[in-house]
């Protein structure tokens, strides 16, 4: 499992402290509108927005809010026009590291973005410096304790997914984009629960990170996530177990 994805995975048993401070409200609010306008606002034709509604859910987000956030988007209520944009760069220890945005100000978000990384002892390079050191995939983390990895391969090959990993403390299913959706509906059905399931940039290759430069990847991680304007960011990061789990 990816730095990145261990990340999520913690930052999601921990979500109730992230809605208190208003930041995942803020983030989901942001791409179920821009979902919404990009691709109209009814959930079972529009696979981008199904997925941040179905997260919004998981984050106890009030229905007007949801309803709200789906009508900026649509055009029938009024609201800000949000611009995607994407950074590309390196973190501590070298490692690669691509950061998504939405903003209503291009201007701020890349003076935040480089203050961020040079903070942490990075920089932002060039589009293409790094993700071309990724594959968009589907990612459903599920905890031993839900199910047996057999019965959980069958499950999910059979849905269409292209892996089940064995990692330490939880299984991950990896599928294809396009399979997303069908394998996560069919573990819904089979009553397995999951921690994490997203689209997400798996790396193709891990850049180990010693204790000290994990340590300092890890403040570099909470710094993206406190952002506003970032909604996501992936690494190459291989984080010690010790560190992650002691932030």
């Amino acid at each position: 499992m990816s730095g990145h994805s261990k990340w999520s995975t913690i930052k999601h048993k921990k979500g109730a402290a992230d809605a208190k401070r208003g930041k995942i409200f803020t983030k989901l609010i942001r791409e179920i509108t821009v979902a919404a306008r990009m691709s109209g606002g009814d959930i079972n034709t529009n696979p981008r927005l199904r997925t941040a509604v179905s997260a919004a859910k998981a984050q106890n987000m009030p229905k007007d809010n949801l309803e709200r956030a789906i009508k900026k988007g649509t055009g029938e209520l009024e609201g800000i026009n949000y611009e995607e944009i994407s950074y590309e760069g390196y973190g501590p220890g070298g490692v690669a590291v691509l950061v998504k945005c939405l903003t209503d100000n291009k201007n701020r978000t890349i003076a935040d973005v480089r203050y961020i990384f040079s903070k942490a002892g990075g920089n932002i390079g060039t589009d293409g410096c790094v993700s071309w050191m990724f594959d968009s995939k589907g990612l459903i983390s599920i905890n031993k304790n839900e199910s047996d990895e057999n019965t959980l391969m069958e499950i999910a090959l059979e849905a269409g997914a292209e892996d089940v990993k064995d990692e330490q403390d939880c299984f991950e299913i990896i599928t294809e984009p396009d399979d997303f959706e069908n394998v996560k509906q069919t573990i819904e059905k089979a009553s397995i629960k999951y921690d994490l399931a997203e689209i997400t940039m798996l790396p193709q290759n891990m850049t180990k990170l010693e204790k000290k430069e994990g340590e300092q990847m890890v403040k570099f991680m909470e710094a993206l996530d406190d952002c506003d304007d970032i909604q996501t960011f992936y690494s190459n990061a291989d984080i010690p177990d010790e560190v992650l789990m002691g932030s």
